[in-house]
C-alpha cells in the first residue's frame, strides 16, 4: 500500500517514516516544515548532497557529527576552510568521507558568502523557486510525489550559475521537501 498507514501512535503517517525511530522523528518534526535561515538552508543542501547514491538513514544518523565537523554549518567559518580542514573532515569517520562532496560544501558556502557580499541572501535565492500550493493537489500514494519539478530544475540550474556545486534537480527537489518549500506529506498524513 502507498497511501498513509497508522504509525505506533496510531496517527496516520506517510508509510516511508515508519522504518525506523529516525525516519518517524525526521517525517514528525523536520520534513516539509518551512524553514528560513542562511545556515539552516545551507545546512540542508549540505545534507541532501552528502546524501546521493545513499541512504537518508546514514545521513540522519550522521547529522550530529555533520554539524560539529562543519562548525555548526556558519557559513563564513565553512567558506574559509582550508587544506587542513579538508584533511581533518576526510579523516572523520562520523561524517560521510567523500572529498567531492566536502569539496562541494565549501565551494557551495563561498558561494552563498559571495550571495552576500551581492547584498543578497541564500533564504530568498531558494524560497523563490516555492511553487504556488494552491496548484499542488496533497499527493495521495508515494508514486504520485516527483524526483524533481520544473522549479527544481529552474533552482538547480541558478543555484549553478551562482556558483554552488553538487545541487542537481533531484538533489534540489530533496531540499525543498526537506525545507518545507513543498509539502509532500500524503493526503491524510496528520502531519500534512
Amino acid at each position: 500500500m502507498n497511501g498513509v498507514e497508522d504509525g505506533p501512535d496510531g496517527r496516520p503517517r506517510c508509510p516511508w517514516a515508519l522504518g525506523t525511530p529516525d525516519y518517524l522523528d525526521y517525517h514528525d518534526s523536520v520534513w516539509g516544515r518551512p524553514l528560513h535561515g542562511e545556515s539552516e538552508l545551507f545546512e540542508r543542501i549540505t545534507l541532501e548532497a552528502f546524501q546521493s547514491g545513499l541512504s537518508w538513514l546514514t545521513i540522519l544518523r550522521k547529522h550530529e557529527n555533520f554539524r560539529a565537523a562543519f562548525d555548526g554549518f556558519k557559513i563564513e567559518k565553512v567558506a574559509a576552510y582550508g587544506a587542513r580542514d579538508r584533511t581533518r573532515l576526510m579523516a572523520d569517520a562520523g561524517i560521510i568521507r567523500n572529498g567531492r562532496k566536502i569539496d562541494a560544501t565549501i565551494a557551495n558556502a563561498k558561494a552563498t558568502r559571495e550571495l552576500h557580499a551581492a547584498g543578497e541572501t541564500l533564504d530568498e535565492l531558494i524560497w523563490s523557486f516555492a511553487p504556488d500550493p494552491e496548484n499542488r493537489p496533497a499527493p495521495r500514494q508515494l508514486s504520485d510525489i516527483p524526483a524533481t519539478t520544473p522549479e527544481s530544475t529552474a533552482m538547480a540550474k541558478e543555484l549553478k550559475r551562482r556558483g554552488f556545486v553538487f545541487v542537481g534537480p533531484t538533489t534540489a527537489y530533496a531540499s525543498m521537501q526537506a525545507a518545507g518549500l513543498v509539502n509532500d506529506h500524503l493526503e491524510g498524513c496528520t502531519f500534512r
